[in-house]
């Protein structure tokens, strides 16, 4: 069974995707979550330029997605994180640690040209996996 999951209050999907996606694996559940970036105002545009927030905001709308999922950010197995500048990294590196401080994840981080979000520096989406009770 897969399952698409929205968390509380999360905003219409510009195109056609899901959030997350939870799939029932039998004896536990791998859930995908889609690729997160900062929140927007109303020209769709982000709502702050600090890489810092940036990552923070983009870490807690993952962590909201996860929950929705019946999972944490401690399920997670493996990251997928893209920066519009490599310098940016040492910054980034440091929170993404705080939060992967137990779940350690498989990683990969790449710079790309531009977000879909104007003003957007990071983005990322994680896969996580969770044992069934037994």
């Amino acid at each position: 069974m897969i399952e698409d999951i929205y968390p509380a209050d999360w905003p219409e999907t510009r195109g056609v995707y899901s959030p997350a996606k939870k799939i029932d694996l039998g004896n536990a559940y791998l859930i995908y979550v889609s690729g997160q970036q900062v929140d927007k105002n109303e020209a769709n545009e982000a709502v702050t330029d600090d890489v810092e927030e940036q990552t923070e905001l983009v870490f807690q709308a993952l962590e909201k997605t996860l929950k929705a999922a019946d999972a944490s950010m401690d399920d997670v197995v493996k990251a997928q994180i893209f920066l519009t500048d490599m310098k940016d990294f040492l910054k980034v590196s440091a929170i993404r640690d705080e939060w992967f401080k137990n779940s350690k994840p498989v990683s990969t981080l790449v710079e790309v040209n531009a977000m879909t979000r104007k003003g957007a520096k990071i983005e990322i989406e994680v896969t996580a996996v969770v044992k069934k009770q037994q």
